[in-house]
């Protein structure tokens, strides 16, 4: 399944032991996604919690085009242009659902603004990863498109626009120090020390470390 794979692949990257699979929560039918969020924003992708008496409940919503689009043109055999976007939705709710439960394992809470931060950090250092792996260089407009020319969904509130807009801007500043070793090695092996170090921040750590760099 494609969205094994992503967490696979971000569980190595991080080294994370995770005994949950993210298939096993996976939720495609728009209308069962709509009455588990009721009121919620209609989106391709979106991680569902209900925390009570400290336990959660958990789904990750993947609109089931994009799943399926993604087992005809499964970018860990080839990311190109025609998957991009449907991997970069898939992977985002796969960080969404693994940063959450392996934090929950650990009894840590977590903000929506880390969520939103590591999710745009996996985005681009996995695509940088695959895109070697698979012969390929890291484009030099990667870091352009992905936090540069953010698109931000008309319907969000201001208190929701702050948070994504923060959490790119943050995102990018880091993801512009990774991008040179990032270019220069065919994976991430000599950085996974820093990508371990900064994913176990709390997110006021987070930006204090980028900050710093």
């Amino acid at each position: 399944m494609v969205l094994t794979q992503l967490q696979a692949m971000l569980s190595e990257l991080y080294a994370l032991d995770v005994a949950y699979d993210v298939d096993d929560f996976l939720v495609t039918d728009e209308r069962l996604a709509d009455a588990l969020d009721v009121d919620g924003r209609q989106l391709d992708e979106k991680l569902l919690i209900v925390e009570e008496q400290g336990e959660a409940s958990i789904a990750l919503y993947v609109d089931a085009y994009v799943v399926e689009r993604l087992r005809k043109n499964d970018p860990a055999r080839q990311l190109c242009t025609d998957n991009l976007e449907d991997f970069w939705t898939a992977l985002e709710g796969v960080s969404h659902f693994l940063y959450y439960v392996w934090n929950a394992a650990l009894e840590k809470s977590v903000t929506l603004m880390e969520m939103e931060l590591q999710a745009e950090v996996d985005k681009f250092v996995v695509t940088a990863q695959l895109l070697r792996r698979q012969g390929g260089r890291l484009p030099e407009n990667l870091h352009r498109c992905l936090f540069d020319l953010p698109k931000f969904d008309d319907r969000l509130d201001a208190e929701e626009l702050a948070r994504y807009r923060s959490a790119n801007r943050y995102a990018g500043k880091y993801c512009m120090k990774l991008a040179p070793q990032l270019a220069a090695v065919p994976d991430p092996d000599a950085l996974r020390d820093e990508l371990c170090y900064f994913y176990r921040l709390a997110q006021p750590g987070k930006i204090e470390h980028i900050e710093a760099a």
